[in-house]
């Protein structure tokens, strides 16, 4: 081993990107890197940490029921996932600590603390007012799976929804339970 290990503070994303980089550059597996490649090893990676929780039902905060080398494993397949998704964001391009970043604004505006607080309700689950005005005549703009609109028309919903709340349209939006 190379003692990677114990210098685990300070690790970055930048910083496991280089070493991923570096590390498939050293075994000639660029050429064998495609996005498509990294997806699919990816997702299988997401599937060997999925086998760890299949058969033991909800699992307390902190594991604390969980022997140190079933901790370990998890770990070793957290690490797989990450390892992955670092590097397929690498050669896709896509400069993953500021997308997460971006992501997370986004969430914030999608599910304001004020309106969503203790609720699992998608953003297209919003009781938006009818009237442009902002009143409402009682009805619920809401849009469910079972609804008869595509993906993209729930996805432009929810990013209506978004929109308004950014710009403090709509004061009284609040979460359906």
């Amino acid at each position: 081993m190379t003692g990677f290990a114990e210098r685990s503070e300070g690790v970055t994303l930048e910083g496991l990107r280089k070493r991923m980089a570096e590390f498939a550059k050293e075994r000639d597996w660029d050429q064998f890197h495609s996005p498509r490649n990294l997806l699919l090893a990816l997702v299988g990676e997401v599937g060997e940490l999925s086998e760890i929780f299949q058969w033991k039902g909800e699992v307390p905060s902190g594991l604390p029921d969980w022997k140190d080398e079933e901790k370990e494993h998890l770990g070793e397949e957290l690490s797989d996932v990450l390892l992955y998704l670092v590097r397929l964001s690498d050669i896709c391009g896509v400069d993953l600590g500021k997308a997460a970043l971006r992501k997370l604004e986004l969430n914030a505006i999608k599910y304001p603390v004020k309106l969503c607080k203790g609720s699992s309700k998608k953003p297209t689950q919003i009781n938006v007012p009818d009237n442009n005005d902002g009143s409402s005549n009682g009805g619920v703009t809401a849009i469910s799976n079972s609804d008869s609109k595509s993906r993209s028309d729930v996805s432009c919903a929810g990013m209506a929804v978004a929109s308004a709340l950014s710009t403090n349209r709509y004061s009284s939006l609040t979460c359906l339970e």
